[in-house]
């Protein structure tokens, strides 16, 4: 069984006093990837200005926008159709203790593969030990599941806590943030034992009630040995699957933010974001 997606994303800028000149890019398209497969995208803006698609530093594509006049207020509308495929995760993972793959996650040849997701940046670096250990005993899914679950037991979901450069330790005190923040907690964790994990932008099918961002949500990915990239978020201790689609990674959100840009204009600025997900079962042909 397969899942027919409609994604609405719209975004409107204002300003207090008119921007003379302004530069953004948008990292909120769909992946095609082995679980998704994008049918459509559209994007267009309220001033009717050229849209350029570029790509990342990370392989992802992007939208950039540059008006050439002055203006005292934008809307961005994004159209997005795809199909997601249904899979059980249980049946492409390796749950049972496995000595020989822990003796491959040390390995030079596995760490040396995946080198740039093991490197800890400002936002997923821990100053100080965290009351959850990993077993050597268990399968390394099994060690990540548990992770997934003290996160979601041990912090509370709350928002306009954190922003977007809030340190792990502030975290760990108040024990409260919102999707990105327990995102780069479980990396910081998972790196520390040696799993490479990176951070995962994307939209969020939130009709069964999960958490998740207004505008786009986080959860992570991992890299087993035996099993490859598999995803976890923590916000709702579920396993991304067919409610997860992926737009992006990154180390951290730095490396993947949906928008970033600069705009040439004083006074205050104001931006209201609209992100509608919805999903029906694909039609047999």
């Amino acid at each position: 069984m397969n899942l027919e997606y409609s994604i609405n994303y719209s975004a409107l800028n204002t300003y207090e006093n008119q921007a003379s000149s302004a530069l953004w890019q948008f990292l909120i398209i769909p992946e095609n990837n082995d679980t998704q497969e994008l049918i459509s995208d559209e994007f267009t803006n309220s001033l009717n200005i050229p849209v350029e698609r570029s790509i990342n530093g990370y392989d992802f594509e992007t939208y950039r926008i540059r008006p050439l006049g002055s203006f005292d207020e934008i809307e961005f509308i994004a159209n997005f159709k795809l199909i997601k495929k249904v899979e059980n995760i249980f049946e492409k993972v390796s749950q049972l203790y496995s000595e020989h793959e822990y003796e491959n996650l040390r390995s030079l040849e596995f760490r040396a593969n995946n080198d740039v997701f093991l490197r800890l940046t400002d936002l997923t670096t821990l100053h100080q030990k965290v009351d959850f250990d990993f077993e050597e005993n268990i399968s390394l899914f099994e060690n990540l599941q548990n992770l997934n679950s003290w996160i979601k037991d041990e912090f509370t979901f709350k928002t306009n806590v954190t922003d977007i450069d809030t340190d792990l330790s502030h975290i760990l005190e108040i024990k409260q943030g919102v999707c990105q923040d327990f995102t780069h907690l479980f990396i910081a964790i998972a790196k520390q034992f040696g799993i490479p994990a990176r951070y995962v932008s994307g939209y969020l099918h939130q009709g069964n009630g999960y958490f998740g961002d207004s505008q786009m949500h986080a959860w992570v990915e991992c890299c087993l040995p035996d099993s490859g990239w598999i995803g976890f978020d923590p916000t709702n201790n579920l396993l991304a699957a067919e409610n997860h689609i992926k737009v992006a990674h990154g180390k951290d959100y730095s490396d993947c933010p949906p928008l970033k840009g600069i705009v040439f204009s004083s006074g205050k600025n104001e931006t209201e974001y609209t992100v509608q997900v919805s999903a029906q079962q694909q039609q047999q042909q």
